[in-house]
């Protein structure tokens, strides 16, 4: 019964958190500031292709989830289920709402207040679902795999991982800008700093009511 109900707390973080990271994406895509590396090359290979994010997007998790069920099955878990499936028709359905129903007049001072806020909700959600220990994003599972396999540091292999897709979207036409350049550089970091401060904290403290 307790393991249970850890289970579903631990769910609904995750599902929270992706939530929460697809409204930072779509705050830098309404932004035109540039979304995150992956989401970016996502956006840019689906246009090329003739497909919406969310498709595109579920597409690729599941052609990179085989490879993570080969090289590193442990992080796979409900979590992963959860962000591969959902995190791209959030964003589509956030990106629709800002459209709709929050007209914004892009300038200088608004794309400057989105970036900031698209990467600190972006980062605080991929930080909470991670920390929910349910599994994480194919996309996310990567940079982890490969520390376990050559311990390297997680913040030099994440940056590389999010520097390859950037000159993937560059490639494709995806919306690169400086919030792709600074995701890029800076969540590793970022999600560290969320994970030891923030996340991790509130999860475990939860489950453990």
């Amino acid at each position: 019964m307790k393991k249970n109900r850890e289970n579903i707390i631990r769910s609904l973080y995750a599902l929270f958190g992706v939530a929460i990271l697809a409204f930072g994406a779509a705050t830098l895509r309404v932004g035109k500031v540039g979304l995150d590396p992956y989401t970016a090359a996502n956006i840019g290979i689906g246009n090329s292709l003739g497909l919406s994010l969310g498709v595109y997007q579920l597409m690729i998790n599941c052609a990179i989830l085989v490879l993570v069920f080969i090289f590193g099955r442990k992080y796979i878990g409900i979590g992963t289920v959860i962000n591969m499936v959902l995190t791209g028709f959030f964003i589509d359905f956030y990106t629709w709402i800002y459209t709709n129903f929050i007209p914004l007049r892009i300038n200088h001072f608004t794309q400057l207040l989105l970036l900031t806020i698209g990467v600190i909700i972006f980062t605080f959600g991929a930080s909470l679902y991670m920390s929910a220990k349910l599994g994480n994003a194919p996309y996310d599972a990567v940079a982890p795999i490969i520390v376990d396999r050559t311990r390297a540091s997680y913040q030099l292999v994440r940056v590389s991982q999010d520097v390859f897709f950037v000159l993937l979207a560059f490639i494709f036409g995806g919306p690169v800008g400086i919030g792709t350049v600074i995701n890029a550089f800076l969540t590793g970091p970022l999600i560290d700093f969320w994970n030891k401060k923030v996340s991790v904290p509130i999860v475990e403290k939860s489950v453990k009511k």
